[in-house]
C-alpha cells in the first residue's frame, strides 16, 4: 500500500509504502475498551474530621435528675456542643450529625471509590492502537466523526503525509502550508477553536468549549511546539491522541514518522 509524500504546496513530492499497521481492520469496541481503561480522574474527599472539630464532645446524658442533661427540655436527641454556659444551664447548638448545620455530610466522596483500577491486555492495547491508526487513512470513518464532512466529498487523499522540512518552519509558514496540504474541505476541522458555549453551562465553570484539531504525528527525533493543533512523536503515540472522542481523527504524519511506524509494527 502506498501513498504520496506532500510538500509544503501540498504537491506530490514522492511516494511512501506505508506500514501494515493502515491497512488493518478497525475494531472500534476495543479501541473505546481502552479509552474507558485509561480514563483518569483527580481522586478528592473530605477530611476525617470533617464536621467533627467542635471542641465539646458532643455527647449529652439521658438521664432524669442528672446535670448537664437535656432530658425534660423538649429537645431532640442528637449531639450538642455547648456555646455557652450560665449556672447550670447550658446553651446547646446540634453538632457533627449530617442533618444539623455544621455536621458531617452524610456520603461523601471516597478516594478508594474514584480511583480507576481498570486494566487492559498488552495484545488489546497494541490491537487498538493499530486501529486508531488504521482509521486515518480512511474517509469513512473520518467523516462519521466530524459532522461537518459528512456530505463533503475529500479531495485529498488520506492518509496526509508531509515531508519532514515541515516540522523546522516558523509559525507563519507552517500555517500556509499546512492549508495548502488540507484543502478547503479538511481546513475546516483542522485547527482548534475556542469559543462560548450555549445554554446554563457558562454559568457552571464550563464557559468555553473547544474542538480537537488535528493531529500532527512526528518521528522520534523530530519536535514542534505550537498551539494550533496537537502534536506526538511515534513513541509517545497513543490511543487518547488518535481516538478521543471516537476514532477517526484528521491526522497529518510525517515521513520521518511513517519510518518510525513501521520501524515499530515490524
Amino acid at each position: 500500500m502506498k501513498t504520496k509524500i506532500l510538500d509544503l504546496t501540498g504537491k506530490e513530492k514522492a511516494s511512501i509504502n506505508l506500514p501494515k499497521c493502515f491497512g488493518e481492520i478497525v475494531r472500534e469496541d476495543i479501541v473505546y475498551k481502552v479509552i474507558e481503561t485509561k480514563k483518569t480522574e483527580q481522586p478528592y474527599a473530605p477530611s476525617l474530621m470533617a464536621g467533627n472539630q467542635s471542641s465539646a464532645s458532643g455527647k449529652i446524658v439521658h438521664k432524669r435528675h442528672c446535670w448537664k442533661s437535656q432530658y425534660g427540655r423538649g429537645m431532640s436527641r442528637i449531639p450538642r456542643k455547648t456555646m455557652s454556659r450560665r449556672g447550670t444551664q447550658f446553651n446547646w447548638v446540634g453538632t457533627t450529625v449530617p442533618n444539623t448545620r455544621g455536621g458531617r455530610r452524610a456520603h461523601p466522596p471516597r478516594v478508594e471509590a474514584r480511583i480507576n483500577t481498570l486494566k487492559i491486555n498488552k495484545k488489546e492495547l497494541e490491537l487498538a492502537l493499530i486501529s486508531a491508526l488504521s482509521a486515518t487513512t480512511s474517509e469513512k470513518w473520518i467523516k462519521k466523526k466530524y459532522n461537518t464532512l459528512k456530505d463533503e466529498k475529500l479531495k485529498t487523499e488520506l492518509p496526509l503525509v508531509v515531508e519532514s522540512k515541515i516540522v523546522t518552519l516558523k509559525a507563519k509558514e507552517l500555517l500556509a502550508g499546512l492549508r495548502k496540504i488540507l484543502g478547503t474541505e479538511l481546513e475546516k476541522v483542522a485547527f482548534k477553536e475556542k469559543k462560548v458555549r450555549c445554554g446554563k453551562g457558562k454559568s457552571r465553570g464550563r464557559k468555553y468549549k473547544s474542538n480537537a484539531g488535528l493531529l500532527l504525528v512526528v518521528g522520534n527525533d523530530e519536535k514542534l511546539k505550537t498551539g494550533m493543533f496537537d502534536v506526538s512523536q511515534v513513541k509517545t503515540l497513543n490511543v487518547a491522541d488518535l481516538a478521543q472522542g471516537g476514532v477517526g481523527r484528521l491526522t497529518v504524519y510525517t515521513e520521518k514518522a511513517i519510518r518510525d511506524l513501521e520501524e515499530k509494527f515490524k
